[in-house]
């Protein structure tokens, strides 16, 4: 008797994975249609480029105020990262005002290192794209380090936030410790290397983890040993927060990740009922470069990966190196996609691809 209700069990447990699985997939169908509705074939080419060569610039993050758009992103100045802002009125022409978040002389922990992306963009696409308040202030991720030089160890994430508008140039306040690190005691086995990396904030209105607030964000980290060729790598997973402060991880493994090679920067839309995650791949078994790709979800819990075509890779002499690092809206019926452009000789700014013809940018990268 004990054995066929184990049999019993047994069963009506693979039928409830089962369930959850066919619940939660997204379609061959749908994932097409969710490609033919973000896909940006146009190349638009440069929209923001650094002032000097020897700096490096990466990693947009768009939303509206009013009328006006704003970009923020993040340059490297051969010391350490900084958070910067720029302006727009068509999304195409872009004027940089200044600093959000900059490096210190202190022995803050995040001294030398303050890479931001804004939290609480609205997630309709074709929506507001308004930033959104929680107890009356906006907010930021970031990540950070005391260390000088090119994304040293350590590096973890911290939270920032303002009372005021967004609309001008100013330094955010910061909590005065990172919110996750690699020292945290729920440390998972893919972050254990001591580099936390881009974070991206939503709010779930449904509270499919029983949590208000999501961070998706990549790390680099296998607890495997003797394990080179995935030792290193970076993965995107999941953390749960109610109060924007407080933060633990969700599920033991990544959401999306690759064998080999980098899954990393996750961005989040949401199109009628189903999430869009946009994120870049690097460096993976079976292809070279770095090319930005889409992953979908039902419960921002279980995703599907896209199969088919990169959204965007390397195909003109600004982006000859790599094309990766997504941000990508859609605004009276058309398709921006923003992302980090590197060419042969590694200028690095922001670029942009979109659904329609919309023209050639002149901006070009500064010479020696």
């Amino acid at each position: 008797m004990m054995r066929l209700l184990s049999v019993f069990l047994a069963i009506l447990f693979c039928h409830s994975v089962r369930a959850q699985k066919e619940n939660t997939a997204v379609s061959a169908k749908e994932m097409q249609r969710i490609y033919d509705e973000v896909k940006t074939p146009y190349k638009y080419g440069l929209v923001l480029v650094p002032s000097e060569k020897k700096l490096l610039m990466d990693c947009p993050s768009i939303y509206k105020v009013g009328s006006t758009w704003y970009m923020t992103y993040i340059i490297f100045d051969g010391v350490g990262y900084e958070t910067y802002l720029a302006e727009s009125k068509d999304l195409l022409t872009w004027k940089t005002l200044g600093k959000q978040l900059q490096s210190g002389r202190g022995n803050e922990w995040d001294a030398k290192q303050k890479a931001g992306y804004n939290a609480l963009i609205d997630t309709k696409w074709g929506g507001t794209y308004k930033l959104r308040k929680y107890k009356g202030k906006y907010w930021m991720s970031y990540f950070g380090g005391s260390t000088e030089g090119y994304e040293p160890e350590p590096l973890s994430i911290g939270m920032a936030y303002t009372s005021r508008t967004p609309r001008t140039p100013f330094e955010w306040d910061r909590l005065p410790t990172p919110v996750l690190s690699s020292e945290d005691a729920d440390i998972r086995w893919w972050e254990n290397r001591h580099k936390l990396f881009k974070s991206y904030v939503i709010e779930d209105p449904n509270k499919n983890t029983g949590h208000r607030f999501i961070m998706y964000y990549n790390a680099v980290g296998d607890s495997l040993e003797n394990n080179k060729p995935t030792r290193w790598y970076e993965r995107i997973g999941m953390a749960v927060s109610d109060d924007l402060v407080q933060w633990k991880r969700y599920l033991k493994d990544p959401v999306v990740h690759h064998p080999m090679g980098i899954t990393g920067d996750p961005m989040i839309q949401r199109i009628d009922n189903t999430w869009i995650m946009f994120y870049f791949g690097a460096f993976w078994k079976d292809k070279a470069g770095a090319f930005n790709r889409f992953a979908a979800s039902k419960d921002l819990i279980h995703w599907t990966d896209w199969e088919g075509d990169d959204l965007i890779n390397s195909s003109e002499p600004f982006d000859a190196q790599y094309a990766h690092k997504s941000f990508v809206i859609k605004h009276k019926g058309l398709v921006y996609h923003y992302y980090c452009a590197v060419d042969k000789d590694g200028n690095r700014g922001i670029a942009l691809a979109t659904s329609q013809d919309v023209g050639k940018s002149t901006l070009n990268f500064v010479k020696e």
